[in-house]
């Protein structure tokens, strides 16, 4: 009988969990799936950006190669996280998201925008004039979902497990060292956000401030100095996020309390309080991420090594790896399949 074959999925965030378990049912009975990372659910380190995320399912309207490509593996994760929605513990629930923006960009404007990005969304319409509140002049509704991060990547972890999936706490210096960490390893599927030393990934430092006030939806706002803050319940009394920064290329770990305040000062614009908050943020924690970026958008390619050895690489969703997360897995697990390293038909 022949030694049985391991796949090495490097990354334990929430791409590479989405593509493990995505994986799974594509194996044949003569392989199973190990992943090898360095952080966990559960881990606290800053450079492990999955448990930081807001995160909520939003449209991201653009004209650009990435843009569309995105757009598809959001439509596929929107339709996920409705069935995952519905399954108890999972840490997804379905909510309104409202979308105000007070100066909205040209992508927001073009006449096709809502059929490309929006109406495929359940209960989605654009608000009236009526309907917004003032210095609001574009404003949607729609059917969304919230996440608690470090509840469904706990949830996706357990599933992996539980279907008979391997783990192993390692850090690799390179995706060549994950072949050697498994007997007969000939597939390996990067999924380490930034990458190994590749010259076209980089950090986006986000902060952002949890808060106890209770949200009813997502809301995200733009205002008309062309800034973005928006409001995002966790499922399971998790709180609720109110962000955020982007910053490219700033390694700076601190939190930094002018940024809460001002944070803060632009959400108490808008946000919803209930009436025993006297109008007033009750904050949890500040919390500093490092979003994991690429030049170009998501890198989804194989590369063959030789001695028939594969690697498949998934990273680089910067802010959006929840969004776009089950369509990431869908794409890199078709491009195993394409390669033959799984079988074509899913086995019994």
């Amino acid at each position: 009988m022949s030694e049985k074959e391991t796949i090495i999925v490097i990354g334990a965030g929430v791409i590479g969990l989405s593509t493990a378990v995505c994986l799974q049912p594509h194996l044949s009975p003569n392989q199973s799936i190990l992943i090898v990372a360095r952080d966990w659910p559960g881990t606290l380190n800053l450079n492990y950006a999955s448990p930081w995320a807001g995160a909520h399912y939003r449209p991201v309207p653009g004209s650009t190669a990435q843009a569309a490509s995105e757009e598809q593996q959001a439509r596929r994760t929107y339709q996920h996280f409705k069935a995952q929605a519905k399954i108890p513990g999972s840490g997804i629930e379905g909510t309104e998201g409202i979308e105000h923006l007070e100066s909205p960009p040209a992508d927001y404007l073009a006449t096709d925008v809502f059929d490309k990005f929006y109406t495929h969304l359940d209960g989605f319409r654009k608000l009236s004039a009526l309907e917004m509140p003032k210095d609001v002049t574009w404003g949607v509704r729609y059917d969304t979902f919230c996440v608690n991060p470090p509840v469904y990547i706990a949830y996706l972890l357990r599933r992996f497990i539980l279907k008979g999936g391997q783990t192993k706490e390692y850090t690799l210096a390179s995706p060549q060292e994950a072949f050697y960490l498994a007997p007969n390893v000939k597939t390996v599927i990067n999924c380490s956000g930034v990458g190994f030393k590749d010259p076209k990934s980089y950090i986006i430092r986000g902060q952002t401030c949890l808060v106890r006030n209770p949200c009813p939806n997502t809301l995200t706002r733009q205002n008309s100095d062309g800034s973005w803050s928006f409001a995002v319940p966790r499922p399971l009394e998790g709180g609720t996020i109110i962000g955020g920064t982007k910053q490219p290329h700033d390694w700076d770990p601190r939190v930094h309390l002018e940024v809460r305040e001002k944070l803060l000062r632009e959400a108490a614009k808008w946000f919803p309080f209930t009436p025993e908050s006297g109008g007033k943020f009750d904050v949890i924690r500040d919390i500093v991420g490092r979003r994991p970026a690429r030049e170009g958008g998501t890198r989804i390619e194989a590369e063959k090594l030789g001695d028939g050895k594969t690697i498949v690489h998934g990273y680089g969703t910067a802010g959006r790896g929840y969004e776009i997360s089950w369509g990431v897995a869908e794409d890199v697990v078709a491009l195993v399949r394409g390669n033959g390293l799984v079988p074509e038909r899913a086995s019994l």
